[in-house]
């Protein structure tokens, strides 16, 4: 509207203007005869200009519009892009779950199998440890040379069987008397003595670790007279198995060897649990 005022009024101007130099201009025929514009002409200028400027408007409202819906297009297709990142973001963060999820997966089944590999090892070991140290037998009798009677004591005294046939393994102390068990498992022991005539009666006794287990015995007033135990003991390594002579008591031997003292491993308790599991 500022541009047409402004068109309209310069053409006022120049009309005013070239009214007062015709007024001013000596009348000529040429002249005479030149037409002016008139008040319709100008009317038909101003509508033109003004149909102009109408559809500018239009041309210039449809482009906003234009660039609105292409705004909104482009918001539309941004947002989708962000959504298709969020969608990618959360599988990319689900799938490195689940490959974390297997890899601990795996680094505990590879723990629990070294875990048993360890465990069969050391089966393995203590098989062959036992098969070692498992040929375990010895068997002694009480004197090593000549004859002659032990007791009476005052006191429960250990018998030493010095006279030893056999000892694989070395388990039995030929100095000590006493049998050292050299893993865990099944022992078997038996003993033999001789009761010689007399006013003295034998007792001999089997103690393991101090606790007395099983007792022979046997009173002769004439001749000979012979008395023998037997037992089976679950034993630890380390455990002790040993003879006594009960306090008061009397044992005879001689180069007969009629007094014994044998043991032997029937079996290590560790193999069987492996046979079982």
């Amino acid at each position: 509207m500022e541009r047409v005022s402004v068109l309209c009024l310069s053409l006022l101007l120049c009309s005013l203007s070239g009214a007062e130099i015709i007024e001013e201009r000596e009348i000529s025929p040429e002249s005479v005869n030149v037409p002016q514009p008139g008040p319709s002409d100008l009317h038909a200028v101003l509508r033109e200009m003004s149909a102009k400027l109408a559809e500018n408007r239009l041309m210039i409202q449809q482009l906003q519009t234009l660039n609105q819906e292409q705004a909104a297009k482009l918001k539309e297709l941004e947002n989708q892009v962000d959504t298709k990142q969020q969608e990618q973001a959360a599988k990319l963060k689900e799938l490195k779950k689940q490959v974390d999820t297997q890899q601990q997966a795996q680094a505990s089944e590879l723990k629990s199998l070294k875990t048993r590999t360890n465990v069969t090892e050391n089966q393995v070991e203590s098989l062959r440890r036992d098969r070692a140290v498992g040929q375990v037998a010895f068997s002694a009798s009480l004197l090593e040379s000549g004859y002659g009677t032990l007791g009476p004591f005052n006191t429960h005294t250990t018998l030493v069987f010095k006279h030893v046939v056999s000892n694989i393994g070395k388990a039995y102390s030929p100095h000590t008397g006493i049998f050292t068990a050299p893993v865990r498992g099944a022992y078997h022991f038996e003993f033999y003595f001789v009761a010689y005539g007399g006013s003295h009666s034998s007792a001999v006794g089997l103690v393991k670790n101090g606790e007395h287990i099983f007792i022979a015995g046997q009173h002769q007033t004439n001749g000979w007279g012979t008395s023998a135990n037997g037992v089976t003991l679950l034993l630890e390594a380390g455990d002790v198995v040993f003879l006594r002579l009960w306090q008061g008591y009397v044992i005879y031997d001689d180069e007969s060897h009629h007094s014994t003292f044998s043991g032997h491993l029937l079996f290590p308790c560790e193999t069987l649990l492996l046979m079982f599991n």
